[in-house]
């Protein structure tokens, strides 16, 4: 029964693309990217995948996003979620932050079929209803990829599918912190879905963030919002 329902979604998505039903904003199925381009702000955003190495934390970063009280968005897997117990119970205290999920595992959603895809969203998703009473609302995939059937997926299960329009490149040792703040600065436009990684894997996140808050945003006349903040943001208004 619950294979043929979500096949009958999946053919409904796949209607609906070929139509070019999922444009609307409000629109349950779509994939969101940005945010309005009249808002005077960006989503930052931090994704908490399991690491096979490291404490999978970066605490210096949490710690000047914490003083600071800036907002934003952390993307967390279930495999990360039941190792940083104390982490996670902490950013859920804090209002300036939202939470959202990023897969059990962390694994490869197209390479799945629908039941084994349902598993893997919504583990955290049940993890955070169960152990935090906290419901979600907010999902982004594993790697950044999907599938038609994902976000049919995505959509049965009542969330909102969140990807990103600038990519900061933050996991690659390869970057330096003025590389990576380079291309993000130059991107960045009102509206704008940052991805960072908050687990460890950005060595030089702290500084980009630094560097965004202090310098970069307020030059373009930007605020860091979470991303309920940002979709839900009205206007500039006008002089």
């Amino acid at each position: 029964m619950r294979r043929h329902v979500l096949l009958c979604l999946l053919l409904g998505v796949l209607s609906a693309t070929t139509l070019g039903a999922l444009v609307p904003v409000d629109g349950a199925a779509q994939v969101i990217k940005s945010g309005p381009p009249t808002c005077p702000g960006v989503a930052l955003t931090f994704d908490l995948c399991p690491v096979r190495k490291g404490s999978g934390y970066d605490q210096p970063l949490m710690d000047y996003l914490i003083k600071h009280r800036i907002p934003a968005t952390f993307f967390m897997s279930g495999k990360w979620m039941t190792k940083h117990e104390p982490e996670v119970d902490h950013l859920l205290r804090l209002g300036f932050f939202e939470v959202g999920t990023h897969g059990e595992v962390h694994a490869h959603l197209p390479m799945h079929d629908a039941d084994e895809q349902r598993t893997e969203i919504l583990g955290p998703v049940k993890l955070l209803q169960e152990h935090y009473a906290r419901k979600a609302t907010l999902f982004r995939p594993p790697y950044g990829e999907y599938n038609d059937l994902t976000v049919a997926v995505v959509n049965m299960l009542g969330l909102r599918f969140i990807q990103w329009n600038i990519e900061s490149g933050d996991p690659d040792p390869t970057l330096s912190s003025e590389q990576i703040l380079s291309g993000v600065a130059t991107r960045a436009k009102p509206g704008s879905i940052i991805v960072f990684h908050a687990n460890g894997k950005g060595k030089q996140t702290r500084q980009v963030i630094e560097q965004l808050i202090s310098d970069i945003l307020p030059r373009k006349g930007l605020q860091p919002m979470t991303v309920s903040e940002l979709l839900n943001c009205k206007p500039r208004a006008h002089d």
